[in-house]
């Protein structure tokens, strides 16, 4: 007695006394015995093989027939009672024959008897024991939801499926969400799931196997008294959520289930609001399970006896003044967008044609000046596109233009995109002509500072040249002299094939290393060049004279000492060597600091500066 007392306590204990507690308790939902959710036995699938050519025949004179199925045993005595006629009762408890459903659409209700008959004959020449059983989808299907006989529902929702379009899978995977948040909430005394409805496609019949499953559930939260009603609902939601990938790998379909969940005051008060969405639920939505609130809403509302207040009356009115500014305000705003739209990418291409990109109050005309005028890339009904996108903006700005049409954004949308694709198109006209320009100056310059290194000269020659005389003496890096080939090639590159825009990069890269290159060869060259053989240097604030003479080059500090270069070293020497060294005639010949005199300067000096 005493164990049985106990076993009652915990019982009890474990059963929340409010929702809060529900939510919040750590308790695993366990899905009740179902046999649609077990492996079917050995005997079901021999008697599905051999139920095969019947629905095949049933198919063959009824193609519209949606779906059929063989009731569960567990659920064949509910059908012996309840949709057996009394004069065969008699006979069905001898036969105990298997039920079969079939689904057909609303249209083919007005031959149900024709059919039956006709599948009663199909079924007795196959000589199978099976009571047949034709439901119409919106008739007899969901009027068993509307009667509160969910379990007709239940029953044929994990039927064994013989043949499915889709609606027999989308009413399983609901039937079966619906039992495990019922197995969850709806324990002992405690019933908080008020209602579980279904609606759109599967409520039509017109249900695929790829269709959307909507259903709606509804939880009773008046004795929630420690939580919030946002935080109640996110638990909610969060928990019936979790259980959808569950009900699909279950019912082993593909349908998405989209479950709505809403706590019963807040549905009140959407009725009392009149939101659409919740009237469209109440009318069309049909219960697999109720506890008397959403049937009585339903033939509520059919009466017309659920009406909205006059603050939603109101609410409602208001909105179509809030839609007008709305969408005014969204048209302008897409107007904005399609200017900037049009205005960029053009500053980008002034920018390409080598000018500053210039501001929308003057773009109008410095477009047409470069590239209409000038470039001869754009055409005037480009030109009247920008125009026309830069006007409307101006208007906007200055508070002239406070609305816009739809067919006027459309014809600017239009123009717009066909403006955008020529964009593109005088983009490249503009690389192509700007990478010729660039190819031309880079021969140019460098071909140039070569003739001043070598005279005037073919290229041929001027290349040959600067390798001899620079590359091959050790002046000038031997990569550069790969460059400079590369560039003595545009000329010949440049009349049969466009270089890419890759390769004129990497050119303009080299060729700029090389002209720096040769300058500072040249500059150097020019600064040593001297007629009378006398430069100035300056180190550490002391200046020092350098004398070159044909017999050797001498330095002469600030202080008078004398001392002569001799290959990389400084050596002292005298004014008597220096006076005879000046003494000697030059001729012709020109006097130059060699390479190695620099280098003894930088050895002895370090750092130093030429004066000019």
């Amino acid at each position: 007695m005493s164990e049985k007392k106990q076993s009652g306590t915990d019982e009890k204990e474990q059963t929340p006394s409010a929702l809060d507690e529900s939510v919040s308790a750590s308790y695993k939902s366990q899905l009740p015995q179902m046999p649609s959710l077990q492996k079917p036995s050995p005997e079901l699938e021999e008697k599905k093989k051999q139920l095969e050519k019947l629905k095949d025949s049933i198919l063959a004179k009824f193609p519209f027939v949606k779906a059929m199925g063989i009731v569960p045993p567990n659920f064949a005595q509910l059908f012996d009672e309840e949709e057996v006629p009394r004069e065969f009762a008699k006979e069905v408890a001898e036969k105990k024959p298997d039920h079969l459903v079939l689904l057909i659409p609303e249209d083919e209700y007005k031959n149900i008897n024709k059919i039956e008959r006709e599948v009663v004959q199909i079924v007795r020449d196959s000589g199978e024991n099976i009571w047949v059983h034709i439901k119409s989808i919106e008739v007899d299907l969901w009027t068993y939801g509307l009667d509160s006989r969910f379990e007709f529902l239940d029953a044929i929702a994990l039927s064994f499926p013989l043949h499915d379009t889709g609606i027999l899978g989308s009413l399983r995977v609901a039937v079966i969400h619906k039992n495990l948040v019922l197995n969850w909430l709806n324990r002992g005394r405690a019933k908080y799931v008020a209602t579980y409805a279904i609606g759109g496609s599967l409520v039509r019949g017109t249900a695929d196997k790829t269709s959307d499953v909507d259903t709606f559930v509804i939880i009773d939260d008046t004795d929630v008294k420690r939580m919030s009603a946002i935080e109640l609902r996110e638990k909610l939601r969060a928990k019936i959520h979790d259980y959808i990938r569950e009900a699909t790998a279950l019912a082993g379909v593909g349908n998405v289930l989209n479950v709505q969940v809403y706590l019963l005051t807040d549905f009140w008060q959407a009725v009392k609001d009149a939101q659409p969405i919740i009237f469209t639920f109440i009318r069309d939505g049909i219960p697999l399970y109720d506890r008397g609130t959403f049937i009585p809403w339903k033939r509520l509302l059919k009466l017309g006896k659920i009406k909205p207040s006059p603050e939603a009356i109101e609410l409602f009115m208001k909105e179509g003044d809030r839609t007008n500014d709305i969408v005014t305000r969204k048209l302008l705003d897409t107007m904005v967008e399609i200017y900037f739209g049009v205005v960029t990418p053009t500053q980008a291409l002034m920018m390409l044609a080598g000018h500053a990109p210039p501001v929308p109050k003057t773009i109008v005309s410095e477009v047409k000046k470069v590239l209409v005028e000038e470039e001869k890339v754009m055409s005037e009904k480009e030109l009247k596109t920008l125009e026309k996108a830069v006007k409307y903006y101006k208007d906007y700005e200055h508070g002239k233009l406070k609305s816009i049409t739809g067919k006027e954004i459309d014809e600017l949308w239009s123009e717009a995109k066909d403006y955008f694709v020529r964009l593109k198109e005088i983009r490249k006209k503009l690389e192509s002509k700007l990478q010729k320009e660039r190819t031309k100056q880079i021969r140019e310059e460098v071909f140039s500072l070569l003739e001043k290194m070598f005279g005037k000269k073919s290229e041929k020659e001027l290349v040959a040249e600067f390798e001899k005389e620079v590359v091959e003496k050790g002046k000038l890096p031997e990569r550069l002299l790969d460059t400079l080939k590369s560039v003595a090639e545009l000329s010949s590159k440049g009349k049969k094939e466009e270089l890419s825009q890759l390769d004129v990069e990497r050119l303009t890269r080299d060729a700029f290393e090389l002209v720096r290159a040769i300058t500072e060869y040249l500059q150097r060259r020019d600064v040593l060049k001297l007629e009378r053989g006398l430069m100035r240097i300056k180190h550490n604030d002391e200046n020092y004279e350098l004398v070159i003479t044909p017999r050797t080059t001498f330095l002469i500090s600030q202080s008078g000492e004398i001392k002569k270069i001799e290959g990389e070293k400084l050596t002292q020497s005298s004014k008597s060597e220096l006076e005879e060294a000046m003494s000697e005639k030059l001729g012709n010949k020109e006097l130059y600091a060699k390479d190695d005199v620099l280098e003894a300067l930088k050895k002895a000096l370090g750092s130093f500066e030429i004066v000019l």
